[in-house]
């Protein structure tokens, strides 16, 4: 598996927590969207870590191939 699965064509808007850590799902496999289920397993990808400095929302990318990722970098637009 070379490309990740395309999860969503938008993405998604999260409230986080300040100081909390999440995993956010790279390999587009997740059923629990945009979190990490642990389904990358049998791929190459491995979830990547995103630190709230602040309770907000935040856009999470959808598409899995934000250049930013795990924040949305408008990619979705280009798909």
């Amino acid at each position: 598996m070379t490309e990740p699965v395309l999860a969503s064509p938008t993405p998604f808007f999260v409230e986080v927590e300040a100081g909390k850590s999440y995993r956010w799902c790279a390999c587009g496999r997740s059923k629990s969207q945009p979190f990490c289920d642990g389904s990358h397993k049998t791929t190459s990808f491995a979830p990547r870590e995103y630190k709230a400095s602040e309770t907000r929302v935040v856009m999470l990318c959808g598409c899995k191939r934000s250049r930013t990722a795990p924040i949305c970098d408008g990619t979705h637009n280009r798909l």
